[in-house]
């Protein structure tokens, strides 16, 4: 089954964050932060501090900065407290946008987020503006190249919903956000490494965005990607 290209943009997005490993990293450190809060310090019970830390491992962050990080959101060491808000709008051509935010100071980060929207040609919605065309799921992403007969072979026997073929080579694994640990070891088992591996909010549908379009929708995912209190920006552009 054909998807949506996908590829070009996934290595649009790696160039950014190599760019900016700085703000990487504190991405990266909020999240285990609010993933050891809510669920706890030991890793084995815990799902999304392993995927936390397995994000800040790949990013190449230092085993004692995770270790301090976990410290402080347990109440071992002295650490900002963050909450968790998730803003919708749309952008350029009506494009549905979803920015999750990790913040100490909620006016700030919404006078932000708004601002970004208006500025660049967007618009802020209410809660549950656009989240309805996007489907919560574990989503991983095989490079070109990869043996599609295998990758289905393993994932579908993990317990993955979806094999889904991309225009460009790419190969994509789509499961339920719990089974998506089991189907990523799975795949590593099998030594077949995602180049992307995440639980995401995935479009249902694209919106195909051209010329100044694609410009101007760029410049408002820009904008809101560098934003501090930004952790993520999920749209449905076809840029």
């Amino acid at each position: 089954m054909a998807g949506h290209s996908k590829w070009a943009n996934i290595q649009h997005r790696k160039g950014r964050q190599d760019e900016k490993r700085g703000k990487v990293w504190t991405r990266i450190i909020r999240e285990i932060m609010v993933a050891a809060r809510s669920g706890g310090a030991d890793v084995s019970a815990n799902p999304r501090l392993r995927l936390a830390i397995d994000k800040a491992k790949a990013a190449n962050m230092p085993a004692d900065n995770i270790k301090r990080n976990i410290d402080k959101a347990t109440g071992n060491l002295e650490g900002v407290t963050y909450e968790e808000i998730r803003y919708e709008g749309y952008g350029i051509g009506g494009a549905a946008v979803i920015v999750d935010t990790m913040t100490d100071n909620r006016v700030r980060t919404v006078a932000e987020v708004r601002h970004s929207f208006s500025k660049y040609g967007g618009n802020m919605g209410t809660e549950g503006s656009v989240s309805f065309q996007f489907k919560h799921c574990g989503q991983m992403i095989l490079a070109p190249g990869t043996s599609e007969d295998r990758v289905m072979e393993v994932a579908l026997e993990a317990g993955a919903d979806d094999v889904v073929a991309d225009e460009d080579g790419a190969i994509e694994v789509l499961t339920s956000p719990g089974q998506f640990e089991s189907v990523r070891n799975a795949l590593d088992a099998a030594g077949l490494k995602p180049e992307v591996a995440e639980v995401t909010f995935r479009p249902e549908n694209h919106i195909e965005l051209t010329g100044d379009d694609a410009v101007r929708m760029q410049k408002l995912l820009d904008a809101l990607e560098d934003l501090d209190d930004v952790q993520d920006v999920f749209h449905n552009a076809a840029l």
